[in-house]
C-alpha cells in the first residue's frame, strides 16, 4: 500500500490535498477575526409600526438551519424596503448564531449596496467586500447560493478601480443569469428587476430597463400581493412622468403591507408627486416623517434620522403646490431647528439645500432668495457640491430679479466652480444637472441685459438638457422646472402665446404645479383664450382652495 501511494503522480497528490483541504474549509466556520473584520451592525431590530412589525411577506429559502429562516426572511423583507441598517442587524444575528451560514454574508453585502440611492461610502464598500470574501472562503456547496454571492461580489470586486455604474451593470448581468437559470426562484426575479432599475441610463427616455423590470414584477404580483419588493420596485420602475400612472395601484398598496418601514410609508409619494395627487402625497409624508422620528427616538440616536428629512422635502413640495404657505413655512421653520442628523449624507444635504430654496422660489420671494444662507455652519457642505449648487442657483435667481447683477455673476462663478469639481470627480450626471442651472442662470443674466434672443437660446438649451435626463429619485422635482422658467421669460417678454405653449407642455411633465396652472391661466388670459384661462383658473381654485396666496384671489376675481 505504501509503495502504491509512493507511485501516485505529484499532480494527483496535490489534487488530493486540495480536495481534503477544501472539504475541511467547507465544514468549518470562518475565524472570529474574519467575522470581526466586517464590523457588523448589531442589536435589536428597531422600527416603528404595529406590534407585529409588519414588513410584508417574504419567503427566501436557504440551506442554513431551519430555525434561522425567519430571521433571514425578515432581513430580506427589510432589504426590500431599503431599511438597510436594520436588515444588516438581522443578518448579523444569523452570523452570530451560525457563522457558517453563507447567505447571511450575502445579506450583509446587499445591505451596504443600496442601488437606487447614492453609491456606497468607502466604509460600506469595504464592509460589503469583506462580507463577500468571508462567504466565498466558505466555498458554498449549493450552486444557486454560490451564484447569489458571486453576483453581488461582482459589484464589490475592484471597487477602487471600477466606477459605480459599471459595477451596477456587472451585478445586473449576473442577476440576469440567475433569473434565467432558476425560473422558479421568485426572489431572483425580484432582485433582477432591482438590478435593472439600478443599471438604467438616466438619459434613456425609452425606459427600456425600467419597463422590463416592471413587466417582470407585474407578472409576479398576482401570486405574491404582499411582497414588499414587488410593490416597491414597481414604484421605482415607473417613477417617470410617462409611466407613473402604471404604478398608482402599487403606490396605494405598498404602505399598507409594510407599515413598520418609514421608507415604505414615504415611497408612494413618489407616484403621487408625479401625478399631482397632493393630498395623498401630504398624508404619505406626514406618517412617514412621524415614523422616522419614532425610529430616531427608539434607536437613541443624537438628533434626527435622515429618512425624516427626505420625507420633509416631499412634504414641503406638496404643500407648496396646494399654495399652503402656512404649513410649508412651518416645516421650513422646523427644518431650521434641526442641527444634528444621522447621518450627514446626500439625502440630508439635499433636504437642507432644497427645502428653503423651494419656499422662496415657488413664492417668487426674490429678496429672500438673494439673501438665502446655507443651513448649518458645521455641516460638511464640501462633500456635497451638487446639493450646494441649489443654494447658489437660488441666490443667483434672487439677485437677477432684484437687479443685483454683480451678485448674480458672483453666484454664476460659484456654479462654474462646482461644475468643474463634479467633472474632476467624474460625476457626469450631477455635473449635467449643475450645467443646466448654469445655462438657466446665463439666460436670465442675458435677459436682464436686454439680449432677448441670446437669453431664449440659452434657456432652450437648459430645457433640452433637463428634459433629456431624468431627475434623481432623491428629489420630488427640480427646485424650478426649466421649461416653466422659459415660460416665465416669455411672459416678461410679452409673448403670452409662446408662454402658454411652454406652460402647457411643462404641466404634462409636472402636473398640477401651482405656478404652472397659474402661469398657464395668466398666459391664456393675455392671449385672449378665455376658454383655457377659465379651465386653468378653475383647476387652480379647486386644487388650492385653502390657499391664501394672492394668485388664488386673482383667479377667483377672474372667474367672477
Amino acid at each position: 500500500m505504501k509503495k502504491a501511494f509512493q507511485q501516485l503522480s505529484p499532480v494527483f497528490f496535490w489534487w488530493l490535498l486540495l480536495a481534503f483541504g477544501s472539504c475541511r474549509v467547507k465544514n468549518n466556520a470562518p475565524s472570529q477575526d474574519a467575522i470581526s473584520s466586517i464590523e457588523l451592525k448589531k442589536g435589536d431590530i428597531i422600527l416603528c409600526g404595529p406590534p407585529e412589525k409588519e414588513f410584508g411577506t417574504v419567503s427566501f429559502t436557504i440551506t442554513c438551519s431551519e430555525k434561522l429562516q425567519n430571521d433571514f426572511n425578515l432581513g430580506v423583507a427589510l432589504l426590500h424596503s431599503f431599511e438597510y441598517d436594520e436588515a444588516e442587524k438581522s443578518f448579523a444575528r444569523i452570523i452570530e448564531e451560525s457563522p457558517g451560514c453563507v447567505m447571511a454574508y450575502w445579506g450583509v453585502a446587499m445591505s451596504n449596496y443600496h442601488p437606487l440611492w447614492a453609491p456606497p461610502s468607502q466604509a460600506e464598500l469595504k464592509k460589503g467586500a469583506a462580507a463577500i470574501a468571508v462567504a466565498q472562503s466558505l466555498h458554498p456547496s449549493v450552486k444557486k447560493e454560490s451564484a447569489y454571492i458571486d453576483a453581488i461580489g461582482k459589484y464589490y470586486y475592484d471597487w477602487e478601480k471600477i466606477d459605480h455604474h459599471s459595477r451596477c451593470l456587472l451585478f445586473e448581468k449576473a442577476m440576469e443569469k440567475i433569473y434565467l437559470d432558476y425560473p422558479g426562484d421568485k426572489e431572483a426575479a425580484i432582485f433582477y428587476s432591482l438590478s435593472l432599475d439600478a443599471a438604467a441610463d438616466p438619459s434613456d427616455k425609452t425606459y427600456a430597463k425600467q419597463r422590463k423590470a416592471g413587466d417582470i414584477l407585474n407578472g409576479l404580483y398576482p401570486g405574491q400581493p404582499t411582497h414588499p419588493g414587488i410593490l416597491h420596485y414597481i414604484i421605482h420602475s415607473y417613477d417617470y412622468p410617462e409611466l407613473a400612472e402604471l404604478a398608482l395601484p402599487a403606490a396605494r398598496k405598498y404602505a399598507t403591507i409594510a407599515p413598520s418601514s418609514a421608507h415604505a410609508l414615504h415611497m408612494p409619494s413618489h407616484i403621487f408627486t408625479r401625478l399631482g395627487l397632493w393630498d395623498e402625497c401630504i398624508q404619505s409624508n406626514i406618517v412617514s416623517t412621524a415614523s422616522a422620528k419614532c425610529y430616531a427616538q427608539n434607536l437613541g440616536i443624537k438628533g434626527h434620522w435622515d429618512e425624516e428629512l427626505h420625507g420633509l422635502d416631499y412634504l414641503v413640495y406638496a404643500y407648496l403646490q396646494e399654495g399652503d404657505n402656512t404649513n410649508a413655512k412651518a416645516q421650513c421653520n422646523y427644518l431650521d431647528s434641526i442641527q444634528d442628523v444621522s447621518s450627514a449624507n446626500f439625502k440630508v444635504a439635499y433636504a437642507f439645500a432644497a427645502i428653503p430654496a423651494r419656499y422662496v422660489l415657488e413664492n417668487k420671494l426674490w429678496k429672500d432668495a438673494a439673501a438665502l444662507q446655507l443651513h448649518g455652519s458645521s455641516f460638511p457642505w464640501e462633500k456635497f457640491p451638487w446639493q450646494k449648487a441649489i443654494f447658489h442657483f437660488t441666490r443667483l435667481l434672487g439677485a437677477v430679479h432684484t437687479g443685483n447683477m454683480e451678485a448674480a455673476n458672483t453666484e454664476l462663478k460659484n456654479l462654474h466652480i462646482i461644475y468643474d469639481t463634479l467633472i474632476i470627480q467624474k460625476d457626469d450626471y450631477k455635473a449635467k444637472q449643475v450645467l443646466t442651472q448654469i445655462k438657466t442662470s446665463m439666460a436670465w443674466i442675458s435677459f436682464k441685459k436686454g439680449n432677448n434672443q441670446e437669453a431664449l437660446n440659452l434657456m432652450q438649451e437648459a430645457v433640452n438638457m433637463e428634459e433629456n435626463t431624468e431627475k434623481h429619485p432623491v428629489t420630488p422635482c427640480e427646485v424650478l422646472p426649466a421649461r416653466e422658467l422659459l415660460a416665465d421669460m416669455y411672459m416678461q417678454m410679452n409673448q403670452p402665446v409662446k408662454a402658454l405653449a411652454c406652460f402647457e407642455l411643462d404641466l404634462k411633465y409636472h402636473p398640477k404645479r401651482f405656478n404652472g396652472l397659474y402661469g398657464a391661466a395668466k398666459a391664456a388670459e393675455q392671449s385672449n383664450d378665455a376658454s383655457k384661462a377659465h379651465s386653468y383658473y378653475q383647476q387652480l381654485i379647486t386644487m388650492a382652495h385653502g390657499s391664501t396666496r394672492p394668485e388664488l384671489e386673482e383667479a377667483k376675481k377672474y372667474m367672477e
